[in-house]
């Protein structure tokens, strides 16, 4: 295929695109409307629903079955009240069962929705279909948020890290349970003209193995799907009466000491004060500030091994750069996205293959909505510069804007700055400047039939080269019973995102994949799908290492897969694999041989495995998931085993394991290697405000061992005592003696004033 084909099926996709979103799809699903009752008096929300408001009729009363079946209304009742006064939006509700075994995986906040009881409110309040607030509680008073963003269609999208303050509890009854929220308002983003939020409830009823909601959502579409919604009718939304400010400061000592630098005798110690500040500037637009910001609360990584190519995608974690993190990590896609917050402020260690912190030393976000149709963001953060290797300081910016077409698609734009503060004494090795500018175009049909995204990206750097840009082209359509997705993508040899995510450039794909779904009537088998996924790259030929002609095709893959789930709850998946590579570059997959050892840049290879994956039923107090896996690998053989393995110990927290095993046999002169990634992990909750967790990582293709033990006591909402402590060990053989890499202790109070 030549360039002009090529180019001529990515146009084909994108005309095809554009009708669809000039289309005018409707769905023909009746939305049902509620109207919460505005109260004047206060409500304790302690889950014993003694409150007067609370013994009128529910607002909320039929549910619909998701789990077993999406056609027939819930078997377990489920009764929602819903009231609210100036300050708060308070939710109450009442759970019934067949028995008195309710289930939580332990006491931690932010608890697995699959493996515990719980009900979960969804609050769309910008009625865009695109973006919601998540809340749940379980029978042991448990709470959880998160945040759903792009409309909530993949796992993805949907983000437990968030956290802010509310409060919730529940009490048991006999063969029920009942809980209450008092959710502020000051909590969630909001255009106050409003007259109308979108709603969806959903719960997980163990003992019945019923998943319900309360909008009807087919089973081939997940959960928090915000398609499926009713809606909320305020007659009186609470406008905003006062300062919206929050003052997040916190102070930490730390001892830490690094072992592989000569010059390190001793432990240093060291002591810092910074914190956060919130301010609302509107109910839909917020300004968030940040003062030496430090994330040794958050947990590590969880290492994996590679044997791929390119780089590997680690997702964010760390609070400030998650609330709307969309709006400026949603531009791109997971092959080549012009913004990464991960790239500010921290970097991988290459001697133990771990994430490291890099000195922020300010920041500040604007972000939000200005209206219901107009999302709005603006980010700057400064890094401090490296006195020691001459490194300047950087200040990383973005600007970003979307706007709402239609009923559920949007465009948007872009704008990407990383700019060196240089001084006299700082090396000039890094780059003054690298920008990135880019336009994309999301489409979401009403009736979450058709789903398309387009965009054009283009880097502005000081290096004269060509192809300096990324495009993309994708239509979806998924029914009940079938999808069919087309994508095709370019990214050029010159596209440099620095602050972006981009693992391979000079390249042009094409990869067409089609999904059938299945729902048998009665049997051990609840429903089962079989999915085809190709892909067909093509080399643009700019890099120097090109081994094919230009704009001919390197490599393909084609994958099928066979998942069934049962009615237990397990899962199934059937799978094979088969790949055609040409080697551009010298290349060891196992990372294990000496210098010299490699599979040669220009050589082809072809190769194709199978295997199974199998997840037990989470809601038993022992659950697995293994996943074995046969075939060839380049020029030899490669068998690989991965197992999870978890036991719940009710109340008191959990024990799992996670065990990755690879064993590679390449031709001479290739040295066979088993590769081993070994990670047992203790969660144990003492109460609903401490927690500790100790998790272990052997990883020998990374030659390091580490130790990450993580206590923490949350003494007021959203205000945390952490102690941590970090250990790495250098191991030079599979389960060798250990030599120490460098060892930190970190103790860290923070706490959150309302203003």
């Amino acid at each position: 295929m030549n360039q002009v084909e090529l180019k001529s099926i990515l146009r084909a996709i994108f005309c095809f695109v554009i009708v669809i979103a000039s289309s005018n799809v409707k769905s023909n699903d009746i939305i049902t409307t509620i109207t919460p009752i505005r109260i004047s008096e206060k409500i304790d929300p302690d889950g014993n629903l003694t409150e007067d408001i609370w013994n009128t009729k529910p607002l909320i009363k039929s549910f619909w079955q998701y789990f077993p079946l999406d056609s027939i209304t819930a078997k377990g009742s489920t009764e929602i009240m819903m009231a609210y006064d100036d300050q708060f939006l308070y939710v109450a509700g009442v759970c019934h069962s067949v028995g008195n075994d309710f289930v939580t995986s332990s006491l931690k906040r932010d608890y697995s929705y699959f493996g515990s009881d719980n009900i979960t409110i969804m609050l769309d309040t910008y009625n865009d279909n695109t973006n919601a607030f998540v809340f749940g509680l379980n029978p042991f008073g448990v709470r959880r948020e998160a945040l759903v963003t792009g409309g909530g269609r993949g796992r993805g999208s949907f983000t437990m890290s968030w956290d802010n303050k509310w409060w919730g509890d529940s009490q048991q009854q006999e063969k029920s349970w009942t809980f209450e929220m008092a959710i502020p308002f000051s909590s969630l983003r909001y255009a106050e003209e409003s007259t109308e939020w979108r709603l969806n409830v959903y719960r997980n009823d163990t003992q019945a193995n019923e998943q319900s909601t309360w909008s009807r959502i087919p089973q081939n579409r997940i959960i928090s799907d915000l398609t499926y919604m009713g809606k909320i009718n305020w007659p009186d939304l609470p406008q905003k009466t006062s300062s919206n400010i929050s003052v997040i400061p916190y102070i930490s000592t730390s001892s830490a000491r690094d072992f592989e630098n000569p010059d390190e005798t001793k432990a240093n110690s060291n002591f810092a004060i910074g914190g956060d500040a919130k301010i609302g500037i509107t109910s839909g637009l917020n300004l968030d500030l940040t003062f030496n910001p430090d994330f040794s609360q958050v947990e590590v990584d969880r290492q994996v091994t590679n044997l791929g190519r390119f780089e590997i995608f680690f997702p964010e974690r760390r609070q400030f750069f998650l609330e709307n993190a969309d709006l400026f990590g949603g531009f791109g896609t997971s092959r080549s996205n012009p913004f990464f917050s991960r790239r500010i402020g921290v970097a991988r260690d290459t001697a133990t293959d771990l994430t490291i912190q890099k000195k922020i030393n300010y920041g500040a976000r604007l972000s939000g909505k200005i209206g219901e149709n107009l999302r709005v963001g603006l980010l700057t953060m400064t890094t401090d510069k490296q006195t020691a290797s001459g490194l300047p300081a950087f200040n990383y910016s973005v600007a970003a804007i979307q706007q709402k077409i239609g009923v559920r698609s949007n465009i948007g734009a872009i704008f990407v700055n990383k700019q060196a503060i240089k001084g006299e004494s700082e090396s000039d090795i890094y780059d003054t400047y690298n920008r990135v500018v880019g336009l994309d175009y999301n489409l979401l049909s009403e009736d979450n039939v058709w789903r398309g995204k387009a965009y054009f990206h283009y880097a502005i750097t000081p290096e004269e080269v060509d192809d300096k840009y990324s495009t993309f082209m994708q239509l979806e359509r998924t029914t009940r019973y079938s999808r069919f997705e087309l994508v095709g993508m370019i990214v050029g040899q010159g596209f440099d995102a620095e602050v972006g995510f981009v693992p391979r450039k000079d390249f042009a794909m094409v990869s067409p994949e089609f999904e059938l779904f299945f729902y048998p009537n009665g049997g051990i088998i609840n429903r089962h799908n079989f999915n085809v996924d190709v892909g067909l790259i093509y080399q643009i030929g700019k890099n120097e290492n090109a081994f094919v002609d230009p704009w001919e095709l390197s490599e393909w893959q084609v994958e099928s897969r066979w998942s069934f789930r049962f009615q237990d709850n397990s899962n199934l998946t059937l799978f094979s694999n088969t790949e055609k590579i040409t080697l551009f570059n010298d290349f060891d997959p196992t990372r294990a041989q000496e210098d010299d050892v490699f599979l040669p840049a220009g050589e082809e290879y072809q190769y194709t495995n199978y295997g199974f994956s199998f997840r037990s039923d989470s809601r038993r107090k022992m659950s697995y998931n293994i996943t074995p896996t046969l075939g060839n690998f380049f020029n030899g053989k490669r068998t690989s085993f991965r197992l999870n393995l978890s036991y719940r110990m009710t109340t008191l927290g959990t024990i799992s394991m996670d065990v990755n095993y690879n064993r590679i046999n390449l031709a001479d002169p290739f040295e066979p290697v088993t590769l081993w990634l070994v990670g047992p992990r203790f969660d144990l909750t003492f109460s609903k405000s401490l927690f500790f967790t100790n998790f272990f990582q052997y990883n020998n293709q990374a030659q390091n061992f580490n130790i990450n033990s993580r206590l923490q006591w949350r003494f007021a909402p959203v205000s945390d005592l952490f102690l941590v402590y970090t250990d790495n060990y250098f191991t030079d053989e599979a389960f060798s003696q250990f030599n120490s890499r460098n060892r930190a202790i970190v103790l860290k109070v923070s706490y959150w004033f309302n203003v």
